[in-house]
């Protein structure tokens, strides 16, 4: 029987990692169509809400009296912590529209060590060999995954600028996610911190759309966008983790990252070499160092 639920846990986390892998192919091809970042980022955002709400309401139908409402402490928050999602997508899709997909990805998986920086940092607490080492193996990984020793090749300076900002964001914004307002369901969890990101991401698109707003986005990208970045993954990853756990549930999750550059290879066509994959699996790695419990029971 746990057994089943461990493999009930897996196939929900990986089935909401390899969703979150596809969103920047989806926005790559947005970008395509001549779709602006603000639009992008708008569109998913207000679907996300729109989907959220729905989701509480019929939580609240099914459950009644029985569910947790937030206090107005947690609400605030919340919305706080919200913002740094709101950035999370901004800083990313804007890294994307610099430099390759699959550079992006590995750019954004650097909350590996910055969250190793910042617990310690928070925590005052040093971290431990196994950690130390899986940053190690990160930085490597990184150097091998972004083709970093091929000299003709010329990245944008913009895409791993903002790539970096959007590990920083997505890293505070898994720390302080983990941390507060435990008590209430994930689907208030999760609309309270959508509220604080589209808070950025609405006065991001006023400050930087200055063609008239393209509707389009809203019936051609902007509901998969939603089902596939903040709809589709919270929902199973909430539901996955607590039968995996957050060591085994940590590696399930970095599936995100080659299914990301399987599908830019496929379906944008971007070159990926041999070493790239390399530094991909040295990265996964790193994952499953930090995450194994080494210790003999």
């Amino acid at each position: 029987m746990l057994k089943n639920s461990i493999l009930k846990g897996v196939f929900l986390v990986g089935l909401g990692a390899t969703s979150y892998g596809m969103l920047a192919t989806f926005v790559k091809l947005a970008y395509k169509e001549n779709y602006t970042t603000a639009e992008v980022t708008s569109s998913q955002f207000i679907y996300g809400i729109l989907g959220m709400l729905l989701i509480n309401a019929f939580q609240k139908l099914k459950k009644k009296e029985e569910v947790i409402k937030a206090t107005p402490t947690n609400i605030m928050h919340l919305m706080l912590a919200g913002t740094s999602l709101g950035m999370t997508s901004v800083f990313y899709y804007l890294a994307v529209k610099y430099i390759p997909v699959s550079i992006g990805i590995v750019l954004l998986m650097q909350t590996v060590w910055m969250g190793v920086l910042l617990e310690w940092f928070l925590d005052k607490k040093a971290p431990s060999v196994q950690k130390i080492v899986s940053v190690g193996i990160v930085l490597v990984g990184t150097a091998l995954a972004t083709n970093l020793f091929n000299k003709s090749l010329a990245l944008d300076w913009r895409g791993i600028l903002w790539g970096m900002l959007a590990a920083a964001s997505f890293t505070t914004t898994m720390f302080t996610a983990n941390r507060i307002a435990l008590g209430i369901s994930s689907a208030q969890r999760s609309l309270y911190m959508l509220l604080g990101g589209a808070v950025i991401v609405f006065g991001f698109s006023i400050a930087t759309q200055v063609t008239p707003f393209n509707l389009g986005i809203f019936t051609k990208w902007g509901i998969v966008l939603a089902l596939f970045g903040t709809i589709i993954p919270p929902i199973l990853m909430n539901a996955g983790f607590p039968h995996t756990g957050i060591g085994l549930g940590s590696i399930v999750s970095s599936l995100e990252l080659p299914v990301s550059v399987m599908m830019a290879f496929m379906i944008l066509n971007e070159t990926v070499v041999v070493t790239q994959w390399i530094g991909i699996i040295l990265i996964i790695l790193a994952i499953v160092i930090m995450n194994l419990n080494w210790s003999k029971k």
